[in-house]
């Protein structure tokens, strides 16, 4: 017959805390879910809960202490009532005093010490659950959820300035409703969203929508990073005299003022007209202007022919030829 004092290492005068200590300190290194492959761990575990469960009742402690039962909450004397041992102090198989049941080993009477059991096992381990009236479901470990329904991939083509200026979208799903979704900071292609609950049904809920976001080409923008490139072709007269000259951009087209002397190749920047960052902010938008020289025209060639600069100058002196 264990002694319950001895099974959780305290003296027989340990306080209640001393002993509420001494058992969640054994409960959790010998709890069967981290012992699975130790049988002596769990016959171990169930000895320390009975222990902890009798030495927790003040009347049983000292029922205990009396010697009115033995160390498994057994009446000592074969007149003490039940199906209890004889003499010689042997444990029965009568229900326990005060109530209740016994299972796998664990005594849970009727009074108020379950609760005492959940809140133990909920502070361990964190997955029990207090059955309706009392009591701690799940056996050892945790109870596990029903499994949810499964994930439904979608592929979802955005154009480039939808992709830059964050257009809302609509996906059409697998039952046939049509939803509308925000598209996210710093996306690119192969970026995926997941719309929760948009999937399979099942008994523990709907899985997710996955949304691969594939980013179409455009064009005349590119992208570089979080910024927008574009060619933008300027006339000789633009170049030459400078001006002002429309300008697409991936929202609207806005007024783009060209110095006067412009050669081809020179970048102007357009602040915040580019992707949206992820950690917020915008890119920009560079455009490049290129020179558009007429191929035929008889009045700039004389011009040019008797343009007393035309030989001034090596542009190309720079590179050294």
């Amino acid at each position: 017959m264990a002694d319950p004092y001895k099974t959780l290492g305290v003296a027989r005068t340990a306080t209640e805390a001393d002993i509420k200590k001494a058992y969640r300190k054994l409960a959790k290194e010998l709890h069967p879910d981290r012992n699975k492959d130790n049988p002596k761990a769990s016959e171990r575990f169930s000895q320390v809960t009975n222990a902890y469960d009798l030495l927790s009742d003040r009347d049983k402690r000292a029922r205990f202490d009396r010697g009115e039962i033995d160390g498994d909450g057994n009446p000592a004397s074969p007149f003490g009532g039940g199906f209890g041992g004889g003499a010689s102090g042997r444990p029965g198989y009568g229900p326990p005093p005060g109530g209740g049941f016994r299972s796998q080993g664990f005594d849970f009477p009727g009074g108020s010490d379950t609760g005492d059991m959940s809140d133990i096992f909920e502070g361990l381990f964190g997955g029990g659950t207090r059955a309706a009236g009392g009591g701690f479901q799940g056996g050892f470990g945790r109870r596990q959820p029903p499994p949810k329904g499964a994930d439904i991939q979608y592929k979802l083509q955005v154009s480039f300035t939808d992709a830059a200026t964050l257009a809302p979208q609509r996906v059409t799903l697998g039952d046939g409703k049509a939803i509308e979704v925000k598209l996210p900071a710093g996306l690119q292609s192969g970026t995926q969203m997941r719309l929760s609950g948009k999937g399979e049904p099942g008994a523990g809920g709907a899985g997710d929508a996955i949304v691969t976001i594939e980013v179409q080409p455009h064009r005349f923008f590119e992208r570089d990073g979080d910024d927008v490139r574009i060619n933008l072709p300027i006339a000789l007269g633009e170049a030459v005299l400078g001006g002002k000259v429309k300008a697409p951009t991936v929202e609207n087209a806005v007024m783009l003022t060209i110095p006067a002397g412009t050669s081809s190749g020179r970048t102007l920047r357009l602040k915040g007209k580019g992707f949206h960052k992820k950690g917020g902010g915008r890119g920009d938008q560079l455009v490049t202007l290129m020179v558009d020289v007429p191929a035929d025209d008889a009045a700039l060639r004389e011009f040019v022919e008797g343009w007393a600069g035309r030989d001034g100058g090596n542009p190309r002196a720079s590179m050294g030829v």
